[in-house]
């Protein structure tokens, strides 16, 4: 199965994800469009998230960053008067260098991301979805900026005027993530921000047209008209596209076979019908493994009824 993946949501489902199938018949396409260079070394916190998740890493408590790490490095550098735009943990630390330093070498960032994924022990295929730079940037009455400075350096308070991925026209799908999807059938679109998580992928050129031949579950990170956490409703109103469920999957209506709305979300199923996708509902919140494993059965089971 191939998952596209994307901020805290859909890591929280690969987690019950990988007790359903075998970690290695796992390949997860991340977003890139949210990386972006600091103090030297690239960042890639959607890939990060991943990689510390499936090697057991991962702080389970914020869904991001390394458990039980430090910020020595960070609180120094602050206090010689260097202020990073995001606080990077010393363990975290590592493997951006290492990172940046296989890239300096040569590799592609899929190369180096591979090589990580070997040193950390995932058995999962984890790619990043280009080996070109995207980035995703926030219009606001202060200025265009990069989605990080709008929701880490100024924690997502900015009215946002408008969303792009600046670079995405050039891009290409990286030549792994092509192999994969020339060999697999099923795709899950986990529950992550539809615009600068999920979208930096499916608007990569061709990706929609590959797409429309596959079977595509999506897993809605709305309920009500509110994101089970992060920018997405503002960034989804930015781009008139209604918050809610139904606005994700006539987002994705191009392509989507399938969705899963949260259990506790209002919104009445009959309105999914001029999407042309059928609808279910599930606990999406996702609060315990046990409950990402029961979601990841059904959406296991959906999959074999397609």
């Amino acid at each position: 199965m191939i998952i596209f993946s994307g901020g805290t949501g859909t890591p929280k489902l690969l987690n019950g994800l990988r007790e359903v199938i075998p970690e290695e018949e796992i390949t997860v396409v991340v977003n890139t469009a949210e990386d972006v260079w600091i103090s030297g070394n690239l960042i890639t916190p959607d890939i990060d998230t991943v990689l510390y998740l499936f090697s057991g890493k991962i702080d389970s408590s914020r869904w991001w960053g390394i458990k039980g790490d430090t910020y020595r490095t960070h609180e120094a550098m602050k206090a010689l008067g260097h202020n990073e735009v995001m606080m990077l943990g010393d363990l975290d630390r590592a493997t951006h260098i290492m990172r940046s330093d296989l890239l300096r070498s040569g590799m592609t960032l899929t190369e180096a991301i591979t090589q990580l994924c070997k040193s950390f022990g995932v058995k999962a295929n984890v790619l990043p979805m280009s080996d070109d730079p995207v980035s995703s940037m926030i219009s606001t009455p202060e200025g265009k900026m990069h989605f990080q400075d709008f929701w880490v350096g100024k924690h997502g308070e900015p009215e946002v005027l408008g969303v792009c991925q600046e670079g995405i026209e050039k891009a290409s799908i990286s030549p792994a993530v092509l192999a994969a999807l020339e060999n697999e059938d099923e795709v899950l679109i986990g529950p992550s921000n539809p615009i600068t998580s999920i979208g930096p992928i499916i608007e990569l050129p061709g990706m929609r047209d590959i797409l429309c031949d596959k079977n595509v579950i999506a897993v809605s990170p709305i309920i009500g008209n509110e994101p089970v956490s992060g920018p997405a409703g503002k960034l989804m109103a930015a781009r008139g596209i209604e918050v809610s469920s139904y606005g994700v999957a006539s987002y994705y209506s191009d392509f989507l076979d399938h969705i899963i709305l949260d259990e506790r979300d209002p919104i009445e199923e009959k309105r999914f019908e001029v999407t042309g996708c059928s609808v279910s509902k599930a606990d999406t919140l996702m609060k315990s493994v046990d409950i990402s494993r029961d979601l990841s059965r059904l959406i296991h089971e959906q999959f074999e009824l397609m």
